[in-house]
């Protein structure tokens, strides 16, 4: 699928009678692709990588062959990822804000199924992440919770990915004064707070 399946699709999405449901539905498929093109992408990157380690075991004689491989690798369809990079990060943050509620209007349950949540892991996704698109997409990770993409760094389902993507364009175009502290007194890496001490 193309760049042009990709448009068509969104264009579907973006039309007035499109349900929530719908837009959904259409959003997931899109993302879907963006990121089967990326991984696409990334193994024939990973490909040249691996010609040019090969043969650097016969340098100096193969350096010239070794910088045009590693120069291929790292140009190799650059525009394509960078336009799926920006689709990815589009409905990432869309996702992560739900400006239309999707997740209030669908109900738990709705959106369960549309995130394909397995029926036995759905409580365990309720309380991980709430009944919130966000929560259930990037705290909870628990889309597609049958299929085991791992708990590794950028492992996960489509839409996962592209909040994954919105996160990481935040922290990186956000200034640093407005970034909360993460070694900060009851933040994540920080030390624990005091306890909260009553007299009874």
């Amino acid at each position: 699928m193309t760049y042009d399946t990709m448009a068509a699709l969104a264009d579907i999405g973006t039309k007035p009678g499109t349900t929530k449901r719908d837009a959904l539905t259409i959003a997931r498929r899109v993302v879907r692709i963006a990121c089967e093109h990326r991984d696409r992408i990334a193994a024939e990157r990973g490909a040249l990588r691996r010609k040019a380690r090969k043969l650097r075991q016969f340098l100096p004689f193969t350096a010239q062959q070794v910088a045009d491989l590693e120069a291929m690798a790292r140009e190799y369809q650059a525009e394509q990822l960078e336009g799926t990079g920006q689709v990815l990060r589009a409905f990432g943050f869309l996702l992560l804000r739900d400006p239309d509620d999707i997740a209030g209007d669908l109900g738990f349950e709705q959106l369960a199924d549309l995130l394909s949540i397995n029926p036995a892991h759905r409580e365990k996704a309720r309380q991980e992440g709430g009944e919130t698109l966000h929560g259930l997409l990037l705290l909870a990770r628990a889309e597609e919770s049958a299929t085991d993409h791992g708990q590794g760094w950028g492992q996960g389902g489509p839409l996962y990915r592209a909040c994954q993507a919105a996160v990481i364009d935040f922290i990186q175009t956000c200034p640093a004064d407005q970034l909360p502290d993460p070694f900060a007194p009851g933040a994540p890496f920080g030390p624990p707070p005091p306890p909260e001490l009553r007299i009874v």
